[in-house]
């Protein structure tokens, strides 16, 4: 009974643990593990100790987050290495969600035990309606990124905040200040200089899915504010499903090969282990940061992607454009001003 009593000590000192006891057989599980803890080193083991468990200090959670930003950092490469991706965007697309897919369910299993299949019963409409914006989101990615420069793509992508505000207003009713209304003109303003540099019709389309893909995450961001108890993972794991879904459709009614070179299919991989590797470690870091840090240290995908595919070493050698560069640098002026303006609103977030 002791070690029972010391587990609801710990969850009173710290609820947000509360979510690690979400069902019976996994807090039974749990129950042992901290018996033997609480008979051995009771004294050794204290709310100190699972606090750097769930990495609430922000000295421990920012090098998370920054990781997790580089890790996202490298899918522009990993694209550009494939063989045609023009050619296989539906193939890629059903890689990358069912891999997506496989290793969310592994995470949750691990994580929560035999019955995290009954997150799925909780997602409800706003799960599917989220998890459906972010299967669009990673749909439009593949038709930018293979339609325009990888700095395009992801400077469209570092635009889900004003994205996700407008929608929220729209929908949520949450007010807009007058400073985060001066962010979105100004992130407007380089967006627009961005899209008069894609004159070419091949590279506009890739910048209008480009900005689809950022509404499409702004969509699932808003949805998981619409109800905060919607299991952030397995919404994210139907976003793999969704693209498996989507692009079985596409392949047979387009009569395509269902699968590419063994080479390709690697890199698809690839790519949706990197995808949930970053989501896994940002989930985990966000918790103990403000969200104008998190803005802030989210860039490191944006200028990691461009850097990457710019660097010699990797022998892709993009240089951006005049207008892309000019673009870009209203678009980060705008978010380092938005997260100036949330560091002073002290509005956090997290991913659970």
């Amino acid at each position: 009974m002791t070690h029972k009593l010391y587990i609801k000590e710990l969850i009173e000192l710290n609820p947000e643990i509360n979510d690690l006891f979400k069902y019976t057989d996994y807090t039974d599980k749990m129950t042992n593990i901290y018996s033997d803890l609480y008979n051995e080193k009771l004294q050794k083991f204290n709310t100190k100790y699972l606090k750097m468990l769930i990495l609430k200090k922000p000295k421990i959670a920012v090098p998370v987050v920054l990781f997790a930003g580089l890790v996202w950092s490298f899918g522009p490469l990993v694209v550009r290495y494939m063989n045609d991706p023009q050619l296989i965007p539906w193939q890629y697309i059903f890689g990358r969600g069912l891999t997506i897919f496989i290793l969310l369910n592994l995470y949750l299993f691990f994580e929560e035990g035999k019955n995290f299949y009954k997150n799925y019963f909780r997602i409800g409409l706003s799960g599917l309606i989220g998890g459906s914006g972010l299967g669009v989101a990673m749909i439009s990615f593949m038709f930018s990124i293979t339609n325009t420069s990888a700095a395009i793509t992801l400077l469209c992508l570092a635009a889900m905040p004003f994205f996700t505000a407008l929608l929220a207003f729209l929908f949520l009713r949450e007010k807009i200040s007058l400073n985060v209304w001066i962010s979105i003109i100004i992130a407007t303003v380089g967006i627009g200089i961005m899209a008069v540099g894609n004159s070419s019709e091949t590279s506009l389309i890739g910048f209008v899915f480009g900005m689809t893909s950022s509404v499409g995450f702004a969509v699932f961001s808003v949805s998981l504010r619409w109800r905060k108890d919607t299991p952030k993972f397995t919404t994210t794991a139907f976003a793999g499903l969704f693209c498996v879904v989507f692009a079985t459709i596409m392949i047979f009614y387009k009569d395509l090969n269902f699968f590419s070179t063994s080479y390709n299919s690697s890199l698809f991989s690839l790519h949706g282990t990197l995808v949930c590797l970053g989501l896994i470690l940002y989930s985990i870091g966000s918790k103990a940061i403000p969200a104008a840090e998190l803005t802030l240290l989210s860039l490191t995908e944006v200028i990691g992607g461009i850097f990457w595919v710019w660097l010699p070493l990797f022998g892709i050698n993009e240089i951006p454009t005049t207008n892309t560069i000019i673009g870009g640098f209203f678009l980060f002026i705008s978010l380092t001003y938005y997260s100036l303006v949330m560091r002073w609103n002290k509005r956090y977030i997290g991913l659970n």
